[in-house]
């Protein structure tokens, strides 16, 4: 099973520090591409808090890209951090271009003009 560790006296989330320490492991070859995590209910024992921090966080990471979820086939690792970084900075691109008034169309015509 993993190694995350969780601090309660921190003042990051309990479930942004599971985060934290999957894309760790992930980062570091602990979770490898491909690979199956433990049931969420498993990873809240272990962590010692409930099973929607869990989740939480493990939604978060799907949202990522480095976590897939699959009916059948539980929670298995989709990506690298690096493409979970790429991920992040995508979305505060998105939310950048929105709040200075782009529309998604727009915004996509300037990345295909930058990606030729």
């Amino acid at each position: 099973m993993l190694e995350v560790k969780i601090d309660r006296n921190e003042r990051v989330g309990l479930h942004e520090q599971a985060a934290a320490e999957l894309r760790r492991a992930i980062a570091e070859g602990e979770a490898l591409p491909g690979e199956r995590l433990p049931p969420a209910r498993d990873l809240a024992a272990v962590l010692g808090v409930n099973r929607n921090t869990v989740l939480r966080a493990l939604r978060l990471l799907r949202d990522e890209g480095l976590l897939e979820f699959r009916r059948g086939r539980g929670i298995t690792v989709a990506g690298t951090s690096e493409r979970g970084a790429v991920v992040a900075q995508a979305r505060e691109l998105v939310a950048f271009a929105r709040r200075q008034g782009y529309r998604r169309e727009e915004l996509i015509q300037i990345i295909e003009a930058l990606a030729d």
